[in-house]
């Protein structure tokens, strides 16, 4: 496992990673299946904002923050994502990730990281509950996807 800033290679398989996920999950409300070339500028945008995990050469999965609204008073607080090829889920490696993005978030001077968890999504509330999110809110209802109403938590981290 070989963990980096993201690249303009990784695109592909991130990509391919992303639209799983779209494709057969709420995880993520989009409906919008990723593009390499969308997926390699969100890359090349972010800088060290954007982490990769590598294993055996092929990029894994990808942790990225990205403002969490417009405006300067905002310019210190994200909100990240964080995705992985379904072989990388439970060993550890999105752990390893995430620390690694929080590692590069304080560097830029990031106060807070948002993560906006599906209520569909226990697992990923458990996850972001054991790297010291706290859960601060859920929107009922905000979310549609594959014809029913789905609930968005919000959780925070400050750095």
């Amino acid at each position: 496992m070989i963990l980096r800033q993201a690249c303009a290679a990784d695109a592909e398989p991130l990509g391919g990673i992303m639209n799983e996920v779209i494709d057969h999950t709420t995880i993520t409300f989009t409906t919008e299946r990723k593009t390499v070339d969308g997926v390699r500028t969100d890359i090349m945008s972010r800088g060290p904002a954007f982490q990769v995990v590598e294993i055996q050469g092929v990029a894994a999965g990808y942790a990225s923050y990205a403002p969490f609204r417009s405006g300067p008073g905002y310019a210190r607080t994200m909100e990240h994502s964080i995705a992985l090829a379904a072989s990388a889920r439970g060993s550890g490696v999105g752990r390893a990730l995430m620390h690694a993005l929080e590692s590069e978030a304080r560097k830029a001077g990031v106060h807070a990281l948002w993560a906006g968890v599906s209520g569909e999504n226990p697992a990923g509330r458990s996850f972001h509950a054991a790297l010291g999110f706290v859960e601060i809110a859920t929107l009922p209802e905000v979310g549609f996807k594959f014809d029913r109403w789905i609930d968005l938590v919000l959780m925070q981290k400050k750095l």
